[in-house]
């Protein structure tokens, strides 16, 4: 079985919106386990524009299952996280004013940086997963920097999803193919949807977890989270 991850970033944007606690973020994680998600995902960004610092801490004291922090590891990020020690880390290398995960490392290029950071980590006990974009080249990379598991960009994957699956699946067979070739754990998020998501796991079989905010939370809307949940368990299947 592929876990399923739910990231709560929107939940919070939503929350920061207005002010207060509404809706509940805290509250909010521990529905969505009991509704059956098998992780919680949170991308804390320096200006906190959805989670915050301070959220990292708190869903620490009640996530039941697999916590996962995402970001880029900047030295105030490396601190969270090694205070928190989750279950995993996932590098992602974007920018203080990215709106979103829009590139997965280069691993060749900053192997040193990326192989010092992980060691870091790795002192603690936590898990790291590097976020590549469907190259061969950099999922081997991942290897020479220490890291256990890669998580597979995949918006490339869901905007050409409709136009060909089979074209659009392609570079990220070869990824997993070269992931499992060198003994790394494949994850993999972006844009992953109701529609886009039974094909990729289908025809990624070695998927450990997939990572999935923005659709799960837009579908929520519609369908309820409980509900929500469980239908993107059923594609996981």
């Amino acid at each position: 079985m592929t876990r399923l991850s739910v990231n709560i970033n929107k939940v919070a944007l939503i929350r920061n919106s207005r002010g207060g606690n509404l809706p509940d973020v805290i509250q909010f994680a521990i529905d969505c386990e009991r509704f059956g998600a098998e992780g919680i995902t949170v991308h804390p960004r320096p200006d906190e524009r959805h989670i915050r610092y301070n959220d990292v801490y708190e869903l620490k004291k009640v996530v039941t299952t697999e916590f996962n922090i995402e970001g880029n590891p900047t030295k105030r990020f490396v601190e969270l996280v090694t205070s928190v020690r989750p279950a995993q880390v996932t590098l992602v290398p974007d920018p203080p004013e990215a709106l979103t995960s829009n590139a997965g490392w280069d691993t060749i290029k900053n192997q040193a940086f990326l192989q010092e950071v992980n060691e870091e980590f790795h002192r603690y006990g936590i898990r790291v997963s590097i976020f590549v974009d469907p190259d061969p080249k950099m999922v081997e990379g991942a290897v020479k920097c220490q890291a256990d598991r890669i998580e597979l960009y995949t918006e490339k994957y869901a905007k050409f999803f409709s136009e060909d699956p089979a074209k659009a699946i392609e570079e990220y067979v070869d990824s997993a193919r070269m992931a499992n070739n060198c003994g790394l754990g494949i994850n993999a998020g972006h844009d992953l949807n109701l529609k886009n998501l039974r094909y990729f796991r289908q025809n990624i079989p070695d998927l450990l977890e997939v990572s999935i905010g923005h659709a799960l939370i837009s579908d929520a809307l519609y369908f309820g989270i409980e509900n929500t949940i469980q239908f993107y368990l059923r594609e996981l299947q």
